[in-house]
């Protein structure tokens, strides 16, 4: 192949790269559509695209569909989007930072710890911050204790080398111990207490609001800037540690870096949502497949297309039950079978 033919190629290959991610972004589009109409009460597309330019113009006209619309369907949708980007690009970053296609947000005990904190304020009353009503409360201690992890690999780092393996035992380690922890403190829950924290544990959109939007869209935003920026350097460091320091990449130091702003959106999501799981696993995984495994593609459409999934299942969950089945039920019901057939398609030549 001639020097031009090989550039025509690749200028095509990068082409259809960026076709797919204008496409994944129509998806979301398309799915925000429908998805504003979908409910338990029965209110048209258009009544409801009404009542939102209605409000952003300030002739809002207070009633139950203006308030079902622009209180309950809107902020679940923006945060469906946020939520399932985060995750996907914090997914994607972590595959190829531990060089690892079973890696996720939630494999360094960030879930389980968040969990920990909300059955501590739900079970045992104990606020960590004691300065908010019970919600806030259950909120404040998912967070915070969903860092722990992040301290204790942060702690481990300044005493010995800390591996991609070794990161992922930390967690898991991590894990067990605030599961079993949760499990329990469920013990000792009365059935109203139980119901709630099985609520948070499944995963769940129902609690979305616009007080939730001010953390999650910010700390979303600014973690998948920062991990496309490095996008060249996560490709560097996901060819090995030896090579990255070759051209002068700190391997520790950079994988640490990204773990942090991995850990915090993730953290920033799950003390709203609960676990959310197979999102930050599959979508990556399905992105790769169409994408490739060049982060600097891979990262923005993973986040786009982790958005997007997120907004379809959470359709799909309004539609099976209008009582408002748990969005984490649908994406472990379609997630597992999905994974397992991407796995069966992934070339073992994109790790």
């Amino acid at each position: 192949m001639t020097e031009d033919g090989f550039v025509s190629d690749y200028r095509k290959v990068n082409r259809r790269k960026v076709l797919f991610t204008f496409l994944f972004l129509g998806i979301a589009a398309v799915t925000f559509v429908v998805s504003i109409g979908i409910g338990q009460y029965n209110i048209s597309f258009l009544e409801a695209f009404k009542l939102m330019i209605d409000h952003i113009m300030g002739n809002a006209v207070p009633g139950m569909d203006d308030n079902i619309v622009w209180n309950y369907r809107l902020p679940r949708l923006i945060m469906a989007f946020f939520v399932g980007m985060g995750l996907a690009v914090s997914g994607a970053a972590m595959q190829s930072i531990l060089r690892n296609p079973l890696a996720e947000p939630y494999t360094l005990g960030v879930s389980s710890g968040a969990s920990f904190g909300a059955t501590l304020a739900i079970v045992g009353g104990v606020a960590l911050i004691p300065i908010a009503d019970h919600q806030t409360t259950v909120i404040i201690n998912a967070f915070i204790l969903s860092l722990v992890p992040l301290a204790i690999i942060l702690g481990v780092s300044r005493f010995r080398k800390v591996t991609p393996t070794s990161m992922i035992l930390i967690g898991i380690a991590v894990m067990f111990v605030f599961s079993s922890s949760s499990t329990l403190m469920m013990v000792l829950a009365d059935p109203k207490e139980l119901a709630e924290i099985y609520a948070w544990n499944v995963g769940t959109l129902g609690r979305s609001n616009w007080s939730c939007l001010p953390v999650v869209v910010p700390v979303t935003l600014i973690a998948t800037t920062i991990l496309i920026i490095s996008s060249k350097k996560i490709n560097t460091l996901s060819a090995g540690d030896a090579f990255s320091k070759t051209v002068g990449l700190k391997p520790q130091g950079f994988r640490l870096l990204c773990f942090l702003v991995v850990a915090l959106c993730t953290c920033s999501i799950v003390c709203f949502t609960g676990t959310i799981g197979f999102i930050g696993l599959v979508a990556p995984h399905i992105t790769r497949i169409v994408i490739g495994s060049n982060n600097q593609y891979l990262l923005p459409a993973s986040a786009i297309f982790g958005g997007a999934l997120l907004m379809v299942l959470d359709v799909v969950s309004k539609i099976v039950s209008w009582n408002g089945l748990p969005v984490g039920v649908i994406c472990a019901l379609v997630g597992g079978p999905l994974f397992i057939m991407v796995l069966m398609k992934q070339k073992k030549s994109s790790w």
